[in-house]
């Protein structure tokens, strides 16, 4: 059993025991798809490597929103095998984004579709080396998905504790999913969209915020948690009052790292973002402070490979735009929002302890 740290709240102990149940997990449905045939060993290798890190932060939220429904930190096992059901979620959810974003690497490694493309060019296979990785990746993002579904099913609550938090996991599998579809759809519109309609792309991204991220991110960890803990419709409103502008202010931080950000430290190529071409809010609110040959020069950069050079470019001209400080300004106002919650709603201690630091873990991060 787990004992919770208010004072740290992602604490070492904590994330250790996360990982360590989803590196026992993962290693036994490894070897039983193995006996299927050794060619599955490529697709497992990646699951255990992929699934080895991460900030572990939605399985966090998880326990602590359980320690906002019965207000202590001696977490249960059923508790932390449901919290780390979700970092398996999360990994499918990456290694479909790398897909869909055509990222090359992540986590400070080639991405699973571009490792599955080498591999396939390295063995001299029949077919498209891109095509067999992309088709790899998918499989290995369905695979993980459904190692999440099986993880948390048999997670050891009872069965009324599982019956209460249902509804949410299943609410959180198809916002990400949906969120997603609204990001690729909002990622269609030209970036110069912004100039011209400033407010309607705007309000298209923070859509896609708020489902992609923020309920995904927070809230819905949070309420899984604590409908495992008996928590009723008022707790959970609360947590979602403190979840939904903390998780758009930790998209904005990521936001802000995937133009701004060490490559050292984020895992990701410098201006990673930019080449991706993605319209986020940091890029719109670029796009409709600079004057025409800027915001011209700046959708020109937009979506395709870069030099050094063209990332400072870019980055010059969202710095002098003033969307970079308007976006820290969102992020400190909406992070000032969440903590405003927890005092409103009155969530208890040692839960508010925590979340109140957990605000500062997401926000104030370089990577």
């Amino acid at each position: 059993m787990v004992r919770l740290d208010a004072r740290d709240p992602l604490s070492a102990a904590l994330r250790d025991a996360v990982g360590s149940t989803v590196g026992g997990f993962v290693s036994e449905r490894a070897a039983e798809l193995e006996a299927l045939g050794g060619e599955l060993a490529g697709l497992t290798s990646l699951a255990e490597a992929f699934t080895s890190g991460g900030k572990r932060l939605r399985p966090a939220f998880c326990c602590w929103g359980w320690s906002a429904a019965t207000g202590s930190a001696e977490l249960p096992d059923a508790v932390r095998r449901a919290a780390a059901s979700l970092d398996l979620l999360h990994v499918s959810a990456l290694v479909h984004d790398d897909v869909m974003d055509d990222s090359a690497t992540r986590r400070g490694l080639p991405s699973a579709h571009v490792q599955l493309a080498a591999d396939h060019a390295a063995a001299a296979r029949r077919g498209e080396s891109q095509a067999f990785g992309r088709a790899g990746a998918i499989l290995l993002g369905d695979l993980l998905l459904m190692w999440s579904v099986e993880l948390f099913n048999a997670c050891g609550a009872s069965p009324s504790e599982l019956a209460a938090a249902q509804p949410l996991m299943s609410a959180m599998r198809s916002e990400v999913t949906a969120g997603q579809f609204l990001d690729i759809t909002a990622q269609t519109r030209p970036a110069l969209d912004a100039r011209g309609d400033p407010a309607s792309v705007l309000a298209q991204v923070r859509r896609v915020v708020e489902f992609k991220t923020a309920r995904y991110t927070v809230v819905r960890p949070l309420q899984v948690g604590a409908a495992l803990g008996g928590a009723g419709p008022e707790l959970l409103a609360a947590l979602e009052a403190y979840g939904s502008p903390l998780g758009r202010a930790f998209q904005f931080r990521d936001d802000v790292l995937g133009v701004f950000g060490d490559e050292a430290t984020t895992g990701k190529p410098a201006g990673d973002d930019l080449r991706e071409g993605k319209l986020t809010v940091l890029v719109a609110e670029a796009m409709a402070a600079l004057d025409e040959p800027d915001a011209l020069l700046l959708a020109e950069l937009l979506g395709r490979p870069l030099t050094a050079d063209e990332v400072a470019v870019a980055r010059r001209l969202i710095l002098e735009s003033g969307a970079l400080a308007r976006t820290e300004a969102e992020i400190e106002s909406a992070a000032a929002e969440a903590l405003d919650a927890l005092s409103t709603h009155g969530v208890d201690a040692p839960a508010r302890t925590a979340l109140a630091k957990l605000v500062r873990i997401a926000t104030d991060r370089d990577a």
